[in-house]
């Protein structure tokens, strides 16, 4: 099974971490599964940008991104050239590198 190595982040994951995950399953489930509370506001229906990672390694083994990734995606904070909506990225056969952004952008959460 591909292994996902977690780069720390300071509320979700403040060691990183390594975790296994099943080909075919979307980076959101994999981290969920593992205990890693990436917010999915949308219940991961890629309606929202809050499961938004950056792929750090392993960015073309992912499937291809769809238009409605697409534009999510440019509304997400912190957004680089290998940004994928977590729920939307599915694992493939080679292990990843990913980082979760500081902020999230999650109206519901914040009171707006």
């Amino acid at each position: 099974m591909p292994v996902i190595k977690i780069l720390p982040h300071a509320e979700l994951c403040p060691q990183g971490r390594e975790i296994t995950a099943a080909r075919g399953t979307s980076i959101c489930e994999a981290l969920l599964e593992n205990g890693v509370a990436i917010e999915h506001a949308c219940d991961m229906s890629c309606a929202c940008t809050t499961c938004h990672v950056i792929v750090r390694q392993g960015l073309r083994s992912l499937n291809a991104m769809e238009e409605g990734e697409e534009d999510l995606l440019d509304r997400a904070w912190g957004l680089e050239p290998d940004s994928r909506l977590g729920c939307q990225a599915i694992v493939a056969d080679a292990d990843l590198v990913i980082e979760i952004p500081k902020y999230t952008i999650n109206h519901a959460r914040e009171n707006h």
